[in-house]
């Protein structure tokens, strides 16, 4: 039986986890299996990152149109009722960047959902 020498194929396997390591602190950028380890954590959180920035976000718009709406005597879940109500569809995003940019819009949207 031939006996099968599989140097290069682990070599570029290895290579290929310590170049995605490069920048990691001490060990975890020098020593394989430490470097391995780390490289599987953090491709696992920039993973949960990504689903967490989606929420994070979605945190801040909404703290952002309850501030402005409170101004108005609105909280944002009533904003919310009384803009599904008059079936004004603006998506959370849109409402959070009038807010931030447009103050006048905002407002023109609460006076128009009121009456």
């Amino acid at each position: 039986m031939v006996r099968v020498k599989r140097g290069n194929v682990a070599v570029k396997r290895r290579k290929k986890i310590m170049k995605f390591a490069k920048g990691f602190k001490g060990a975890h950028s020098r020593l394989f299996r430490t470097a391995n380890g780390q490289v599987m954590k953090a491709l696992v959180y920039s993973y949960v990152g990504r689903k967490r920035r989606k929420r994070d976000f979605k945190r801040l718009w909404i703290c952002r149109v309850n501030a402005a709406s409170r101004s108005s005597g609105l909280t944002y879940s009533k904003l919310r009722h009384l803009m599904k109500r008059s079936s004004l569809n603006l998506n959370l995003k849109m409402l959070a960047q009038l807010v931030l940019f447009d103050q006048k819009a905002f407002s023109q949207i609460i006076s128009l959902i009121n009456k």
